[in-house]
């Protein structure tokens, strides 16, 4: 039976994998990603790879070497962070370093022209199914459908109109939205003498607050019980003394 590779073998194969098929950028590598490290690794949990996502887009720096360098972090620490971003980045420049050699004789050949307009083509399908697939794994709460409209709503109408608004300003809005939400959830729960909530969590935040009220209650409980066994055990005692008297 043939060992498997180390952890950390594992994870620089598949970042240079992803690195060298994958074509478009870094949104067209997200699908590559959650099918390797999601699915079929099991090294991150589908909502931690969407947090993964919203940190690498805020964050300054290609979206594809700040994944990379995260989730090599958390698989291997330091050493895994450091070969997970070599490794997406070392067969594109390779690639663009060979192509720049004889990058004018490169574009003269019709094939190549051929060959990028339906790599362009398959970049639009990585781009749409990882777009997909994160909206189907977004909780819906009323934050994030409201959220989502507004800004779908926003860039449909700005592009009709052909207006120019960076999506750096999408995630600075969005993000102070869900900031402040949250701090008034705080207040508000506070005023009411209860434990606040995210606002982010919608129901599931309930349901394990609820949860862990019923279990608090539930362990008071038992240990009245216990007390009243003692106190019983407490009081047969002297009797059963007496008896053997």
């Amino acid at each position: 039976m043939r060992k498997p590779l180390p952890k950390i073998l594992q994870l620089f194969l598949s970042f240079l994998k992803i690195g060298a098929f994958t074509f478009g950028g870094g949104y067209a590598m997200i699908a590559l990603l959650e099918d390797e490290f999601v699915s079929r690794k099991k090294w991150l949990e589908k909502t931690e790879f969407l947090d993964v996502l919203a940190v690498a887009e805020s964050t300054p720096g290609p979206i594809a070497v700040n994944t990379a360098t995260y989730i090599g972090y958390k698989v291997a620490g330091v050493l895994g962070s450091f070969l997970a971003t070599l490794a997406v980045c070392l067969p594109s420049f390779c690639i663009i370093f060979a192509i720049s050699l004889v990058f004018d004789k490169f574009l003269e050949f019709t094939l190549v022209q051929y060959a990028f307009r339906g790599i362009q083509v398959a970049v639009v399908y990585l781009i749409a199914s990882a777009g997909i697939k994160l909206l189907k794994g977004l909780k819906k709460t009323p934050l994030s459908v409201t959220l989502f409209a507004l800004v779908f709503l926003s860039f449909v109408t700005l592009s009709i109109f052909a207006v120019r608004f960076s999506t750096v300003f999408y995630i600075l809005i969005c993000g102070v939205v869900g900031v402040a939400l949250y701090f008034f959830g705080v207040m508000r729960a506070r005023k009411k003498g209860e434990e606040p909530l995210s606002p982010v969590s919608g129901e599931e935040g309930e349901a394990e607050a609820i949860d862990a009220r019923q279990s608090e209650a539930q362990r008071e409980e038992e240990k009245a019980s216990e007390g009243d066994l003692l106190d019983e055990a407490q009081r047969q005692a002297p009797e059963e003394e007496e008896g053997e008297k």
